[in-house]
């Protein structure tokens, strides 16, 4: 009897873990989203990072890790990670950049200097509209608390009518 209450536990134990997968953050290469987003218009997140930024990684196990953050950013963005010193080539409204010494030390794509107006700084997120276009930069490691509000501010429109200050002292966490 012991042995059947200890397999039944652990079956149930076995299905809950995998039923409850966390979902992760769909990431695109920034020409995929550029072409998805003509098909069907989405906000654009951007993920500036190297491989050296140790914030970086901190973003990618932590925030971006967590569930209501992943799922969000699904639902309202095409996601892309962009490696700032990256070798592959990217065009951006007609316009080809790359990485004009890909095998030197730190070395900046020139995508990558466009997105943050030659402020590099890692990580940077790089909002842009359903036209492709830039409406903000955001610097640094942020918690999942404080990303949730910038990721809904701009998701749900709310940065055409109120500014974020005015935003936030209303924001209460989303569910």
């Amino acid at each position: 009897m012991k042995f059947f209450i200890l397999l039944s536990s652990f079956v149930l134990l076995s299905y809950f873990s995998y039923s409850q997968k966390t979902e992760e953050i769909q990431w695109y290469s920034f020409e995929e989203a550029l072409a998805l987003n003509k098909e069907n218009p989405k906000l654009i997140f951007i993920d500036v990072y190297t491989e050296w930024c140790g914030w970086c990684k901190k973003m990618d196990a932590t925030t971006f890790k967590e569930a209501s953050i992943a799922q969000y950013m699904n639902k309202k963005y095409y996601c892309v990670k962009l490696d700032a010193e990256g070798d592959e080539a990217v065009t951006y409204y007609g316009k080809t950049y790359y990485n004009p010494n890909p095998d030197g030390r730190r070395s900046t794509h020139q995508i990558a200097a466009l997105l943050l107006r030659n402020k590099m700084s890692y990580p940077s997120y790089v909002f842009l509209n359903e036209e492709s276009k830039i409406l903000t930069v955001v610097n640094g490691f942020i918690t999942a608390e404080k990303f949730d509000p910038i990721i809904h501010w701009f998701g749900e429109r709310v940065y055409l009518k109120q500014t974020y200050q005015e935003y936030i002292k209303t924001y209460s966490l989303k569910e």
